[in-house]
Parts: structure tokens; C-alpha cells; sequence
């Protein structure tokens, strides 16, 4: 067994959180990234953050079958929606084709980017 590192990069974290996102950027200014993990999830206020953990399970489930569905990852443009709504439009999206939601997901990866662009 590994010992947990004091410093990691934001590559490093990215790889290990599949991404990079704003809990990598804030986990990476830290001294000791994966032991202070949970704190900083705690103190996220962007992307519906929060929600119960009943919903939160049901999102890590679901994000999981979809994967294994479709064979890419869930991509939705969630713009501050709360997570309860996210689960619902996952629960919806899974009952679409692939070739749906390959068109679906390319348009929100759009829209997260546009939305990205405009804010930067």
C-alpha cells in the first residue's frame, strides 16, 4: 500500500477524480489534497452542490449503468440545477438509444463549453 501523497498537481488529481474540475483546482492548492477531499466537497457551492445522500447514491448508481449502457460518460450542462433534478434527467436519458444520446451529449458539451467561454 501506497502512502498519500502531500502535494499533487492538478494532472494528477485530474487523473485520479476523472478530471479535471473545480474540486481538482481547490484540491491541488492544498497541502494535502486527498486527506482534506471531503472538507473541500463541503464547502462547493457550484453545480447544485449538496443535496441528499439518498439522491446522491441514486446519481452514482445511475452514472455507473449509464456508462455501462452507452459506453461514454453522463454529460448534462447542469447550470446550478439541483441534483435531484440532474437525477431525473439521467433516469429519463436512460431510457433513450445510443445514437440519441450521443447527439445529446455532444449538444450539452457545447453548451458547457459556450457557458465556460462566456464566463471565462
Amino acid at each position: 500500500m501506497r502512502d498519500l501523497p502531500r502535494q499533487l498537481t492538478v494532472d494528477e488529481l485530474a487523473e485520479l477524480f476523472e478530471g479535471r474540475t473545480r474540486l481538482v483546482e481547490l484540491l491541488a492548492e492544498r497541502e494535502d489534497p486527498l486527506s482534506s477531499a471531503e472538507k473541500v466537497l463541503g464547502e462547493l457551492t457550484e453545480q447544485g452542490s449538496g443535496g441528499h445522500p439518498a439522491v446522491l447514491t441514486e446519481l452514482t448508481y445511475l452514472n455507473q449503468v449509464y456508462e455501462e449502457k452507452f459506453g461514454f460518460r453522463f454529460v448534462v450542462f447542469v447550470d446550478g440545477r439541483p441534483k435531484s433534478e440532474i437525477l431525473e434527467i439521467l433516469q429519463h436519458r436512460l431510457e433513450r438509444t445510443r445514437e440519441e444520446e450521443l447527439e445529446t451529449g455532444l449538444r450539452e458539451l457545447v453548451a458547457i463549453a459556450r457557458d465556460r467561454w462566456l464566463k471565462g
